[in-house]
């Protein structure tokens, strides 16, 4: 998709998270023993993080994440220091309760409830199943468990819990856009619609996008360029 943006006209950056800039061979070999700074690294700091990059940038960016890039993207675009907001399949800030059983079963385990604070916590290929590529033949499964899937945080999973994910909902903020996807089961479609439901209505621009046949996969679906393109569309508009 940065690719796309590129040949679109955009300058776009993608920065690894702090502690995970190493190919994916590397990060699994540090787990779950070997990562202490991964494991923990606080929202706090990594909110701090993409302030600090987002400061150094010569204008206001469009900030576009997903899951729990799309929680930092909200969090940005609360901080006034965004032109405009796409949150993809986003993890909902502090004061939208995610009670749905599928988000419950998808990411209960990230909190590493009962394990220590100072190991990373690595989904397994029957979890990736059922949390991200739900609905997909087999063989994409494990091919993309085994690209993509690498250790995290169980302090940062903590912190969406806390005041630390806190938006203030009734402020003007700059456009933001909520995507989902109606077979997402971590973020289910209906926890992202009270995520937009919880923005006050006033004179901001915030919009919500239901797509369907979407999991949690949504980027490396064969549908991506469709979402690319209804988000510069977004954009062009806002």
């Amino acid at each position: 998709m940065a690719n796309y943006f590129e040949s679109k006209g955009y300058t776009t950056i993608a920065p690894p998270w702090p502690h995970k800039d190493a190919p994916v061979a590397e990060l699994r070999a540090r787990h779950p023993h070997h990562d202490k700074e991964l494991a923990l690294l606080t929202l706090k700091e990594l909110v701090a993080y993409h302030v600090d990059l987002i400061k150094s940038l010569p204008e206001k960016p469009i900030v576009i994440g997903h899951s729990y890039g799309g929680l930092l993207t909200q969090l940005m675009v609360n901080k006034d220091i965004a032109a405009a907001g796409v949150a993809i399949h986003s993890v909902p800030p502090q004061g939208v309760f995610p009670y749905e059983f599928s988000f419950l079963k998808a990411g209960w385990k990230s909190l590493g409830i009962f394990t220590s604070i100072e190991e990373t916590y690595m989904m397994s290929l029957e979890d990736w199943q059922y949390a991200f590529v739900n609905g997909m033949p087999l063989e994409i499964q494990q091919s993309s468990y085994e690209k993509y899937t690498i250790p995290e945080s169980k302090t940062i999973s903590r912190d969406a819990l806390t005041s630390d994910a806190k938006v203030d909902f009734e402020k003007e903020h700059a456009p933001l856009l909520l995507t989902s996807g109606d077979t997402d089961h971590i973020i289910p479609a209906h926890l992202n619609h009270r995520n937009f439901n919880a923005y006050v209505k006033n004179n901001s621009v915030v919009d919500y996008k239901m797509f369907s046949n979407r999991n949690h996969f949504v980027l490396g679906l064969d549908t991506w360029k469709e979402d690319a393109d209804y988000i510069l569309d977004w954009i062009d508009r806002n």
